[in-house]
């Protein structure tokens, strides 16, 4: 068997080298083939990823230099989140130019030489669609002030008020009212966002035309796919009904007008069959409270997106409130998450699996107790994810380890939510010290600092002053220093992913069945991945001391230990016994 330490060999693709069949082609499995069900894939937050101009902020010129990293690393498809052009309030997810490049990141012509040499090197590139609002800034938005009844009025949502008050009594996701006056007149306009984000009127069919168009004009330039931002937002209640308050501020929580309303099924069909369907994309939507028995309608076999991503573990984040008064995470909560969302979605589709994205804070520092952030910790929970049914996620940095940060002033964080979220604790009666710890548990700002690639200052991502503060740990966690070190993050990460994608893995990897076991044994997250009579078990042990399980068959060939670089020696299998030590995670394939 192929040395699976020997990282050229798979990832570099064994198809492309023309060594064997697909294994799409061996009618071994019948669940329709797409091309993306085997990929990895890692999201790059271009502001944070490198810099190489010294202006602070990271470019497409410092995502080229990285091609052959992630290369080696063994990622298939890259995704980019937004480089549109945009005021950046809340971080180019406000787009004032769906056709243009943001000067922060270069230019059109580097966007295209990235594409090129992304497809070099056998990988494939997508783009975040951000299609349920837009900037302030925006063309559209600027015609549409100037007149709310007329043609461009209609691409948003014009109400005017009641008696002096806004429409209705929506809290936006980001706080505050989700109606903002239009200066000077009785009009309001909704944003369930940012108030600098309005609201694009779907049930508009010009709108949508023109969206489609733009879509399909990235399609054709090459790119692979979308991940598709908030996608669930898009279909509105054209009452808006007020809603009996959920806080002290007299209003309700915009998401109680998105859950109760249908039809969104019908637009993003429309959406589909538009501009996807046309070019056989790869498509990850953002979604939220889909309405139950509907996850078939949405990565089915002929569902809206190719996958949405599995939030079932960062739901448990969140509070009656707000991040102050979520319940703490416990691996017990932790794992049932994980196993209901696996048991509930593998007879219907893919889900996308992430520890941490450019939303959430760092998987090491949110889902392990305090005794297992650390190396042995990132590994195991990195395993454990990677090798769940699903299409895996790898966030920029979470290869080498990546905890949160933390500062020492809400003057230091620059996410709009984090300091919305900052406030409230306030408001709520917690002092200064704990509402900065909840924003250092909870910001979106904890994946944003900047990638840690050295030890040089500023973690070598830029020779100027980054546009967020870099982590103070990247003296001990970074790149240069892990790619010397076997034992690293990176080195295992590197492993991890060509285990998923050797030969002969790949498959039971891919569609094999996921199968909880230990259940009942406190600390150890189990299953199994089981295909065509083959049986990999993937077992870690989260808690603080060793525990012993029995084998429910005998053992064969370790694949994959986070406690040794050299699978011969491991010697935690004795007389159908399986010892796991704190933080060890041990990958069996079963006799």
């Amino acid at each position: 068997m192929q040395d699976i330490t020997d990282f050229s060999y798979y990832n570099n693709s064994i198809i492309q080298k023309g060594k064997e069949k697909p294994y799409w082609e061996k009618g071994e499995c019948a669940m329709k083939k797409k091309w993306w069900h085997d990929k990895v894939a890692y999201q790059i937050y271009p502001k944070s990823f490198l810099d190489t101009n010294g202006d602070g902020i990271g470019d497409l010129r410092g995502i080229i230099s990285k091609l052959d990293y992630l290369k080696e690393l063994g990622i298939d498809i890259i995704w980019l989140s937004p480089i549109y052009k945009s005021p950046f309030v809340d971080q180019g997810y406000d787009i004032s130019d769906y056709y243009g490049i943001a000067e922060e990141f270069g230019t059109m012509e580097e966007f295209d030489e990235l594409l090129a040499e992304t497809k070099k090197r056998g990988m494939y590139l997508i783009m975040d669609l951000v299609i349920n609002h837009c900037s302030d800034q925006h063309e559209w938005f600027q015609r549409a002030l100037k007149d709310p009844t007329g043609e461009y009025g209609d691409y948003f949502y014009f109400r005017k008020g009641k008696d002096g008050n806004p429409p209705s009594n929506y809290r936006s996701y980001f706080g505050g009212n989700s109606w903002e006056p239009v200066e000077g007149t009785d009009w309001y306009y909704l944003h369930l966002f940012a108030k600098e984000q309005p609201d694009l009127n779907w049930e508009n069919p010009v709108l949508r035309n023109k969206l489609y168009e733009m879509i399909n004009w990235w399609l054709d330039k090459g790119l692979a796919g979308f991940r598709i931002d908030a996608i669930i937002n898009i279909k509105k209640d054209l009452n808006f009904p007020s809603y009996e308050p959920d806080g002290a501020d007299g209003l309700a929580g915009i998401w109680h007008m998105i859950k109760s309303v249908d039809g969104v099924n019908e637009l993003l069909e429309d959406l589909k069959h538009n501009t996807f369907e046309k070019y056989d994309a790869f498509t990850v939507g953002e979604v939220f409270d889909i309405h139950e028995g509907e996850l078939a309608r949405f990565i089915g076999e002929n569902g809206h997106f190719s996958t949405i991503f599995d939030f079932s573990a960062h739901m448990l984040s969140n509070g009656a409130h707000g991040w102050y008064d979520a319940a703490p995470i416990t691996f017990a909560r932790y794992r049932k998450a994980v196993f209901d969302s696996q048991l509930e979605v593998q007879n219907i589709g893919f889900e996308a699996i992430i520890i941490e994205n450019h939303d959430e804070p760092r998987g090491v520092s949110r889902f392990l107790p305090d005794y297992a952030q650390n190396a042995a910790g990132a590994k195991m929970l990195g395993t454990v994810n990677l090798l769940l049914r699903g299409i895996p996620f790898i966030y920029q940095g979470q290869e080498i380890g990546m905890q949160n940060v933390s500062f020492d002033s809400i003057d230091d964080y620059n996410d709009i939510n984090t300091i919305d979220q900052y406030h409230l604790a306030k408001e709520a009666g917690l002092c200064d010290e704990e509402a900065l710890a909840v924003c250092e548990k909870m910001s979106r700002d904890n994946a944003r600092t900047p990638v840690q690639w050295s030890s040089d200052v500023n973690a070598g991502f830029t020779t100027g002053t980054p546009w967020l503060k870099v982590n103070p740990n990247y003296t001990t966690i970074n790149v240069a220093d892990e790619e010397k070190d076997e034992n690293s993050v990176l080195h295992y990460y590197r492993k991890l992913v060509a285990l998923r994608k050797f030969p002969a893995y790949r498959e039971i990897f891919t569609y094999g069945k996921f199968v909880p076991v230990y259940e009942d044994t406190d600390s150890i997250l189990a299953f199994y991945r089981v295909l065509d009579g083959k049986k990999i078990l993937v077992a870690a042990n989260f808690g603080e001391e060793a525990t012993v399980v029995t084998l429910e068959s005998p053992a064969g060939q370790v694949l994959l230990s986070n406690k040794t670089g050299d699978l011969s020696k491991v010697s935690s299998i004795k007389d159908n016994q399986l010892t796991l030590n704190s933080c060890e995670v041990i990958v069996l394939e079963m006799a």
